[in-house]
C-alpha cells in the first residue's frame, strides 16, 4: 500500500508540475500569436480560409481606399483552429477610430466586431447587433456563404460612415418585410372591425376607430412602414405594406356587413 500511494503522490506531483509549467505557454499561445500574422501588416488577414485570393486582394484594396478617403481604419479577420488573439491590436495599431470584423466559424453567429469608441458617435450598439444577426446567422451563412457575410457585413459599415451614421443597418431582408406586411394588414383587419357602424345610418364607428388607433397606428406605422422607411428608399415594400393595410380595412369593415338573403 505505501508503494501505491508513494506512485500516486508522484503522478499527482507530476500533474500539478505539467499545469503550472504548461498551461501558461498554452494560454499565451492560444491568445497571444504574433506569429501567425503576416508581415508586412494587411488589412485583411485570412486564417479561416472564408475568402478567395480574389475577394481577399479585392477587398484589402476596398479597405485602404476607404481609409484613404475618410480616415476610419477597417480591419477583417478570419479564424478558426488559429488565432493571433490580442496580437491584432498592436500588429493594426487599432484605436478609436478602428472598426474590427472578425470572422468565426466555431460558433452559432460567425461575425464578432470589436468597434473604437469613435464609432458608436455614428453607429449605436443597437447596430452592431442588427449588422451580426443578420450576416452572421447560420441560414444567412448556410445560403450565401461565410465571405458573403463578411463582404456584406463590412459594406454596410462602409456605406453607413460615408453617409455620416445609420440607427439601422440599410437594406430590408425579405424576412423581415414580410414581417412588416403581416403587421400592416394586422394593423388594417382592427380599423376595419373597430370602424363599423353600430348604429342605424352610421356609415363609420370613428370613436372605436380612434379609442383603438394607438393599437392599428403601431401595428401599422411603428411595425408596418417605419421598418422599412427607415432602412430603404425603395417604394415597392412601402407600397405593398399600405396595400395590405387599405386591404384589411375594408375586409373587415366589409365582410360583416355581408347578409345573405335565405332562399323561400
Amino acid at each position: 500500500m505505501p508503494q501505491v500511494f508513494r506512485s500516486l503522490s508522484q503522478l499527482l506531483i507530476g500533474w500539478v508540475l505539467c499545469l503550472v509549467f504548461l498551461m501558461p505557454a498554452a494560454a499565451a499561445q492560444a491568445f497571444n500569436n504574433p506569429e501567425l500574422l503576416p508581415q508586412p501588416p494587411t488589412p485583411v488577414v485570412d486564417l479561416g480560409k472564408s475568402l478567395t485570393s480574389t475577394q481577399e486582394q479585392s477587398l484589402t484594396r476596398q479597405i485602404e481606399q476607404f481609409e484613404a478617403d475618410t480616415g476610419w481604419k477597417l480591419r477583417v479577420l478570419t479564424q478558426f483552429d488559429r488565432t493571433p488573439g490580442s496580437a491584432v491590436k498592436q500588429y493594426w495599431g487599432l484605436d478609436d477610430k478602428s472598426i474590427l470584423l472578425v470572422a468565426d466559424g466555431r460558433g452559432g453567429n460567425i461575425l464578432n466586431f470589436s468597434v473604437g469608441e469613435a464609432a458608436y458617435q455614428y453607429l449605436p450598439r443597437t447596430f452592431w447587433i442588427e449588422l451580426q444577426t443578420r450576416f452572421g446567422n447560420q441560414f444567412y451563412v448556410r445560403e450565401y456563404g461565410e465571405d458573403q457575410a463578411i463582404i456584406q457585413a463590412l459594406s454596410a459599415v462602409e456605406t453607413c460612415l460615408r453617409q455620416q451614421g445609420c440607427r439601422f443597418v440599410p437594406g430590408l431582408p425579405r424576412e423581415q418585410w414580410l414581417l412588416t406586411l403581416v403587421t400592416s394588414i394586422l394593423g388594417g383587419l382592427i380599423l376595419g372591425f373597430t370602424a363599423q357602424p353600430r348604429q342605424p345610418g352610421q356609415w363609420v364607428a370613428w370613436q372605436w376607430a380612434l379609442v383603438f388607433s394607438p393599437l392599428w397606428g403601431i401595428l401599422f406605422i411603428a411595425f408596418g412602414i417605419g421598418p422599412v422607411v427607415s432602412r430603404t428608399t425603395d417604394l415597392l415594400p412601402l407600397v405593398r405594406n399600405v396595400a395590405g393595410f387599405t386591404l384589411g380595412t375594408l375586409l373587415a369593415y366589409f365582410l360583416p356587413l355581408i347578409r345573405f338573403t335565405p332562399e323561400n
